[in-house]
């Protein structure tokens, strides 16, 4: 098998709790070499990377002829800088999401991408999440029959703020909209393809919050209203997705399985039932015919890298692309404008 020699630009708990477990997973990746500085990170890089240089200048990364693909795990305002040094060195590039911090940074990366004929993703991981799975599966197999409203949430309590890059107004990308957003967003798109119109509502909430900490954004289709929610301040959560059908309705509580599991240092390798949900957290499906608990599909956030390894090798066709990644990031600067002028605002196709 032919082993990509690869870079992690960054190590934070992006690198070490999200990405690393995963990577390390996937046969086919070589991890070189590892940009962090911090004495903390340089020790779990090594305890998780034993053969890979610990580097504290990115040109060691870039400058090396023998790296093939730099993953991007740096914080948001990072990631278009380091994404297009790496793509003019002839890299392959994943970046972790968003993507960039703005659209015009996308189409930027992109067109270097193409130019250099470079593969150019981002780690949409939450595509493959327990519930999304689920769903995906329900609105192919038509079990809702028309799909007329959908409605998801990513809630936590965190009603102290912390002392993060992610809370300073002052960098782009900051903000629930570019972290908690972007998956909602891209899973949405996923499902149903980019929307007509965007509206938003977009608060700050938590005292001493000077980013926004709490959004509702609607998108909407000829026949369908999609219904996007996160917020910091929910002790009581509801329904994470709720689906509205012309033949009945799905509800699914609860949280995928993998965020926690990977908190707490477990790997997929090691698990054979990894991603599988509880039964407690299963969806109910209500149609006109019955109500029946519906076994939840796995969740895998494996099938990202192993699509980039089958795309880099010419297998398959890449499933996340930068194009799906910078729309993600039009949703969110619409979504931005509506929130400011009071409307909704329509989605064109660039």
């Amino acid at each position: 098998m032919k082993k990509i020699k690869t870079a992690l630009a960054g190590f934070g708990s992006g690198g070490k709790v999200y990405n690393a477990p995963i990577i390390s997973s996937v046969p086919g990746f070589s991890i070189n070499k590892i940009l962090t500085s911090s004495p903390e990170n340089i020790k779990a890089a090594k305890e998780d990377f034993p053969n890979a240089a610990i580097v504290s200048d990115y040109s060691e990364i870039i400058e090396d002829p023998e790296i093939e693909l730099v993953i991007i795990l740096l914080p948001n305002h990072l990631h278009c800088e380091h994404a297009q040094k790496a793509l003019l060195k002839g890299k392959h590039v994943v970046v972790e999401k968003p993507f960039t911090s703005t659209v015009k940074e996308a189409e930027e990366l992109i067109q270097l991408a193409r130019q250099n004929n470079l593969l150019l993703s981002v780690n949409h991981n939450r595509r493959y999440d327990s519930d999304i799975q689920t769903i995906k599966k329900l609105i192919e197999e038509k079990r809702l029959g028309d799909v007329v409203e959908y409605e998801a949430h990513f809630d936590r309590f965190r009603d102290k703020v912390k002392d993060s890059w992610k809370e300073n107004p002052e960098l782009p990308g900051s903000g629930i909209l570019y972290d908690l957003g972007s998956h909602l967003i891209d899973q949405a798109l996923m499902l149903f393809g980019n929307p007509s119109e965007v509206f938003a509502d977009i608060r700050t909430q938590r005292e001493g919050a000077k980013v926004p900490d709490k959004f509702e954004i609607l998108l909407f289709y000829p026949d369908l209203k999609v219904s996007l929610n996160a917020g910091m301040l929910v002790k009581e959560k509801g329904p994470t997705y709720s689906i509205f059908g012309t033949r009945g309705t799905f509800l699914k509580y609860g949280a995928d399985v993998q965020e926690e599991a990977l908190k707490n240092g477990e790997r997929p390798q090691d698990d054979p039932k990894w991603g599988e949900e509880p039964e407690a957290i299963w969806g109910k499906l209500s149609t006109m015919d019955r109500e029946e608990k519906i076994k939840s599909e796995p969740g895998d956030y494996r099938k990202i890298y192993e699509n980039i390894y089958k795309a880099i090798t010419g297998k398959e066709e890449l499933q996340v692309t930068a194009e799906q990644a910078r729309d993600v990031i039009k949703v969110i600067e619409l979504a931005c404008q509506s929130h400011s002028a009071r409307r909704a605002l329509e989605f064109n196709v660039s």
